[in-house]
């Protein structure tokens, strides 16, 4: 059980402390790789390695999804495409100029 507290009587509800946010630490190459765990036997495509300091992760994704005709996120330093679309997304990154490699079976 944890010992945080949560509610006092004397001041109502506690306010959480802001958590500090994750660091990207990437080497520059862009990595396409397939994943199914924890999707019930779905694929997706996720693709890491893209720093978000220097490219904004929302609009590449929604141009990504747009290219490949399907749906995807944004979470944390990665983007989520649906389905097994890594050999129409090497193109289009490199297109960008991302150095890109497959990554995974």
């Amino acid at each position: 059980m944890s010992d945080k507290l949560v509610y006092s009587t004397s001041t109502g509800r506690i306010a959480d402390t802001p958590t500090r946010q994750a660091v990207f630490n990437g080497d520059g190459i862009v990595r396409l790789r397939r994943e199914t765990k924890g999707r019930k036997g779905k694929g997706m495509t996720i693709i890491d390695g893209i720093n978000p300091d220097e490219h904004d992760l929302a609009v590449l994704c929604k141009k990504l999804k747009k290219q490949c005709g399907c749906g995807g996120a944004v979470k944390q330093f990665t983007l989520e495409i649906q389905g097994d679309v890594r050999d129409k997304l090497k193109p289009i990154l490199e297109g960008l100029g991302f150095t890109v490699k497959l990554a995974g079976g």
